[in-house]
């Protein structure tokens, strides 16, 4: 079950979630386009090597979908999670109850976004933060396939938990997986209850070739 093992580990992996020719369309978007909304050169911030462009409203039919089905799926689990951190906060049953929540506060940019990297492109550790109202699980879906369409470039993931060292997973993915994760902090049960376990992810160099991304969160920002 997914919610066991995002329960367990932070992550998990939908495999083939999505069919080749829907990522080949998808990577197939990327460049200047009114289907975005921003372009991001990630070493102008410091943020690693490589690029992003934020979707714009209306999003891509796909991209719509996506965010729409996964959404119902996961706030269970995000429900789950706040109860057991004893945070108050609470998730409506539909994707866009929770966005009128979000755009009522400001927060009304989409946050989808497709990542490129090329050779010697890599994306520093972080989180996806974009306001007060953030939903505490994200997906995101390889669109090329590794040691075909590139080498290297391997989701990463660090996860600190209180007094103790970082540990870094690396998450196997082929074309068309998604990994869903946590955006921030998430639940860990310990011998004496819950406590909380702080995550932040980033993908490793790219050695040779090129590789896309879809990435779904589900929050808009502000």
């Amino acid at each position: 079950m997914v919610g066991d093992e995002v329960d367990r580990q932070g992550w998990a992996v939908l495999p083939k979630l999505l069919p080749w020719d829907e990522c080949d369309a998808l990577a197939g978007l990327y460049g200047d386009s009114p289907a975005f909304r921003s372009h991001v050169v990630m070493a102008r911030h410091g943020f690693g090597k490589g690029e992003y462009r934020y979707f714009s409203y209306p999003l891509p039919d796909l991209v719509q979908a996506l965010r729409t089905e996964l959404y119902p799926r996961l706030a269970p689990i995000a429900n789950a999670w706040h109860e057991r951190m004893g945070v108050d906060v609470r998730f409506p049953a539909t994707h866009a109850v929770f966005l009128e929540r979000c755009h009522a506060a400001g927060q009304s940019r989409p946050t989808p976004l497709l990542l490129e990297y090329g050779p010697g492109d890599y994306n520093c550790l972080h989180q996806d933060l974009y306001g007060d109202h953030v939903f505490p699980l994200q997906a995101a879906v390889l669109l090329s396939q590794p040691h075909d369409a590139f080498e290297g470039g391997e989701f990463v993931l660090t996860e600190q938990r209180p007094r103790m060292q970082s540990r870094a997973t690396v998450v196997p993915l082929t074309k068309g997986d998604a990994v869903v994760f946590a955006v921030n902090t998430r639940p860990h049960r310990g011998t004496r209850g819950d406590y909380r376990v702080k995550l932040r992810h980033g993908v490793s160099e790219v050695r040779s070739g090129r590789r896309h991304t879809l990435g779904i969160i589900f929050h808009d920002a502000a």
